[in-house]
């Protein structure tokens, strides 16, 4: 079964995502041909995706490097991205049987009126996966507690999916929609806290800020792509420091490709890499907007199919379905803070005492700290931005610490698979912002690795707290509708 399920993993998103929405579909009664081209437009959407992710993370990998070279910074935990930490997370026997055990989860809380969320979204479940996959390791290969910290992380997830749905289908206008992704979601206890603290500040609460105010106050400037442009510019040029200060050296390496190199070419060079990369990550900004229509297209049509069907077998009863927070991605908010965040993320890396952690191939992964903060900040490009920075400064000590662990996990995994995602360059430590810097894994993971028995109970009792708030507010709801 094991074998099965990472065979089945090992096809990617891009390829699972259609064959998975294409059986959802005709399972909820969608023809054939119309269930096939919503899987279809998700599988594509996922390609788009990776391109664009790719475009940043390979093309920014080198200037990041030199960065850290210029500045001798001795930041040992690698960045190995989201594909380490999926790879981890199902090439376990914790993420081989990961989905059917949440699927029957949700399932229990659907029918005792835990949750109102039915989570579709099988694709990120390697979060779960991956949680349960490090406290399997960390427990000495232990399944019952692999299996016990991805369970308690999908059922606080599916409560926090319908705590926050309302706000979420209202602002984003998705009726029926909610988010059940556990990084996602993890971002939004810091929101509640510090949008309410700065909502105290007197003269701050009347600040509105949102994306398309920036368009009008600064034209063109505060358009997305120009932003990217002018960020992805700045990158490179710091990058290029050691270059200018040391241009010898820059010409050396320039000879090697071109022997008859002058000066001239040597300073037309480093202009033509600054340039590149301005327009590279302006295009990353423009074209995911785009790409995340792909998404709607593909998974309003299931949707509205499975809210069909759910008003048919519940009765009316109210049913969100659970869905990618890639649905709202292109946010022009979102696309904003993200440019903003990502100099600022790799400065505070640099500086933070106690931090070991170099922000490189996650930082593709920085889009999905909003899609739950915009509701509640109404899309404020300032308190986006805070709430986004404080919650990055702290997540860079959570990789920090569970970076022992991870590179554990890493190891065993790329021992018996010799999957290169999970490969830890020599001399490194594995880190990863993909759920590592999350509230939700580092809260389960600390509870387990520090207070073992009392850490599990602190879980179970915080947990049952949840569901029993979910079922009150759901029994409530429903008397209220009849």
């Amino acid at each position: 079964m094991e074998q099965v399920f990472s065979y089945i993993i090992s096809f990617g998103a891009s390829v699972m995502m259609p064959i998975l929405f294409t059986i959802i579909g005709l399972c909820i009664g969608m023809k054939f041909g119309k269930a096939l081209k919503s899987g279809l437009f998700v599988g594509v959407g996922f390609v788009g995706l990776g391109i664009v992710t790719a475009l940043l993370t390979d093309n920014f990998k080198d200037p990041l490097q030199a960065i850290e070279d210029i500045f001798s910074l001795n930041l040992s935990v690698f960045d190995m991205g989201w594909p380490a930490a999926a790879s981890v997370a199902y090439n376990t026997a914790v993420g081989a049987l990961i989905i059917p055990v949440c699927l029957g989860v949700n399932f229990l809380m659907l029918i005792t009126k835990t949750t109102r969320t039915i989570n579709i979204d099988l694709w990120n479940y390697w979060h779960f996966a991956f949680i349960g996959a490090v406290v399997y390791f960390l427990s000495g290969q232990s399944l019952a507690w692999g299996y016990f910290a991805a369970i308690i992380c999908y059922m606080i997830t599916l409560v926090m999916a319908d705590i926050t749905a309302d706000k979420f289908q209202t602002y984003y206008n998705l009726p029926g929609i909610s988010i059940p992704q556990p990084f996602c979601q993890s971002f939004t206890p810091f929101t509640w806290i510090i949008n309410g603290l700065l909502d105290k500040i007197p003269g701050f609460n009347k600040l509105d800020i949102d994306a398309d105010g920036l368009k009008k106050k600064f034209g063109v400037l505060g358009e997305p792509i120009v932003l990217g442009v002018i960020v992805g510019a700045l990158i490179a040029a710091v990058a290029h420091v050691g270059d200018y200060s040391n241009f010898a050296g820059f010409m050396d390496k320039l000879h090697q490709t071109n022997p008859k190199a002058t000066t001239t070419d040597g300073v037309m060079a480093i202009v033509r890499d600054i340039l590149f990369l301005g327009v590279t990550m302006g295009a990353v900004m423009e074209l995911i907007p785009r790409i995340t229509k792909l998404f709607i297209d593909g998974l309003m049509p299931i949707s509205e199919k499975t809210k069909e069907l759910v008003d048919r077998k519940f009765h009316g009863k109210k049913v969100h379905i659970g869905m990618s927070p890639a649905l709202v991605i292109g946010h022009s908010t979102t696309l904003v803070c993200t440019l903003l965040l990502i100099p600022t993320y790799i400065l505070i890396a640099v500086f933070l005492p106690g931090n070991e952690f170099l922000p490189l191939a996650s930082l593709a992964g920085l889009f999905y700290l909003f899609p739950i903060m915009l509701p509640y900040t109404k899309g404020n490009v300032v308190k986006t931005y805070i709430v986004g920075f404080v919650a990055l400064l702290i997540g860079l000590w959570f990789v920090t610490d569970m970076a022992p662990d991870f590179t554990l996990a890493a190891h065993q995994v790329f021992a018996a698979t010799q999957d290169k995602a999970a490969h830890v360059p020599d001399g490194f430590q594995a880190g990863s912002m993909d759920f590592a810097s999350s509230l939700f894994g580092y809260g389960i993971y600390a509870a387990m690795k520090y207070l073992q028995w009392v850490g599990a109970a602190l879980l179970v009792a915080v947990t049952a707290a949840m569901l029993v708030y979910n079922r009150r507010q759901i029994v409530k709801d429903e008397k209220q509708n009849q």
